[in-house]
């Protein structure tokens, strides 16, 4: 049978399909070839008569997380909000980056518009090619279409302690029936986080993950490979770049770089050609070496 690895903890795969959930263990020829299943798979199992599993296929991912070690996320909602703390450009912006770089599509969600204007903010996003939400998960106000994007898809969410995620986390999902102080540990961050990575099904035809929190994603800014393809990551600078004068351009300051050009012919968000910059400056010393330490 095909299913989806919805758990994993002490060894034990738990694989959700139409016929219910199986507990499973994974066949030792994947230790062998240094694969181990993650939370996210789709996989294929065999069940015996007591009910048990055994993984025998993994199915190809198209994209793979180090911490948190999960596979096959496609969307990331980035929450931020208007204030306490108002929202923080460039750390939204890296996460896009990342997201990016591990073809999960990142959508922004500002939250608290009971609170104050966001225009500006969701001005920048939405003319940088990114699906931008705003919402009160006090009011309700914006609550539908994040509803929307959430169906039929496995999504995560990320955010800064304070700007309301486990409110809204509460509001989304009331079938998981979650009380409001529980939800940072169940979906989010939290003082006391989970140990393992859960997918919950939900009402809206998907899978939210339940993980120690994607924090941890910021830690793998630290890798050669990011670092070398940090320009496809911005693809609102990408179409621009194309453009420069010199095939090296580092896209900061050059003479010649369409880069440049576009944010002082306001073509491009000022806002987001200064993120680029400072993880360009961020990395730009990042060795190989330094890089496979830190993985």
């Amino acid at each position: 049978m095909k299913g989806l690895l919805c758990k994993a903890i002490a060894g034990f795969y738990y694989v959700h399909n139409d016929d219910g959930v199986f507990e499973c263990k994974a066949r030792g020829n994947f230790r062998k070839d240094g694969i181990s299943p993650l939370v996210g798979d789709t996989v294929e199992i065999t069940v015996g008569a007591d009910g048990k599993g055994v993984i025998e296929k993994i199915y190809p991912r198209k994209n793979c997380l180090i911490r948190p070690a999960i596979a096959n996320i496609d969307k990331l909602f980035i929450v931020s909000s208007f204030s306490t703390p108002a929202p923080n450009l460039f750390i939204i912006d890296r996460i896009t980056a990342l997201s990016c770089f591990h073809s999960i599509t990142p959508i922004i969600v500002f939250n608290k518009c009971d609170l104050g204007d966001f225009t500006e903010y969701r001005q920048i996003y939405e003319k940088s090619g990114f699906k931008t939400l705003v919402v009160s998960a006090e009011s309700g106000e914006g609550i539908q279409p994040l509803k929307d994007e959430l169906k039929n898809c496995v999504s995560a969410f990320t955010g800064n302690s304070g700007v309301g995620k486990s409110s809204l986390l509460n509001l989304l999902f009331e079938n998981l029936k979650l009380a409001t102080g529980e939800v940072s540990n169940k979906l989010g961050r939290g003082r006391h986080t989970t140990r393992h990575i859960e997918l919950f099904k939900h009402e809206f035809g998907g899978y939210v993950a339940d993980t120690p929190g994607f924090s941890s994603l910021d830690s793998q800014l630290d890798t050669l490979e990011f670092k070398e393809n940090l320009i496809s990551c911005f693809p609102d600078l990408v179409k621009f770049s194309y453009e420069c004068r010199f095939t090296d351009c580092s896209h900061i300051c050059e003479m010649g770089c369409g880069v440049c050009q576009a944010v002082m012919d306001g073509k491009l968000q000022k806002s987001r050609h200064q993120s680029y910059c400072s993880l360009y400056e961020e990395m730009k010393n990042l060795k190989s070496w330094e890089s496979n330490k830190k993985r």
